[in-house]
């Protein structure tokens, strides 16, 4: 059997897999909430998009910029800044071996964390919800980082 092939069936690469599904969809469904909200509020980013309704009319009207809109696309910047990391994280660690308690610990709390960051991003909750949040899912990368250099380096 191939060293890939004994990779993908590992127990730790399939969480890891799991919870990369996970986070990434979250992560998509932030975009086609965005739309929903441009849609809605009829507040576009570009004239182009703005042309289709206004109808030769007043275009400045629907480009501009919308709190709720932005508050949104804020969420999802944050999600792309926080998610892409720990795909990349994640895989190196799943590769170093790691224990697979351990392994869905890092993997679990990274999910609810970026679960619970869009949840106190949107509703919105009071400070410091959403620094916790994002705090906790940035020592999980640190922690994957760490575990992965000290499986290769010894430290």
């Amino acid at each position: 059997m191939s060293v890939l092939k004994q990779f993908a069936d590992s127990e730790v690469f399939r969480a890891y897999a799991t919870y990369v599904a996970v986070v990434l969809l979250k992560m998509m469904l932030m975009s086609i909430l965005t739309s929903f909200f441009r849609i809605t509020r009829k507040v576009y980013a570009n004239p182009e998009d703005a042309a289709s309704i206004s109808k030769g009319g007043d275009l400045k009207k629907y480009v501009r910029t919308d709190e709720t809109v932005e508050r949104v696309r804020r969420c999802h910047l944050n999600d792309i800044e926080n998610i892409v990391p720990f795909v990349g994280l994640g895989l190196v660690y799943a590769l170093s071996n790691p224990d697979l308690s351990t392994a869905l610990l890092h993997f679990r709390i990274f999910a609810g964390s970026r679960i619970l960051h869009s949840i106190s991003y949107l509703t919105p909750l009071p400070q410091p919800s959403r620094a916790l949040t994002f705090l906790v899912g940035y020592i999980v990368n640190v922690s994957m980082a760490y575990a992965t250099l000290r499986s290769i380096f010894y430290f």
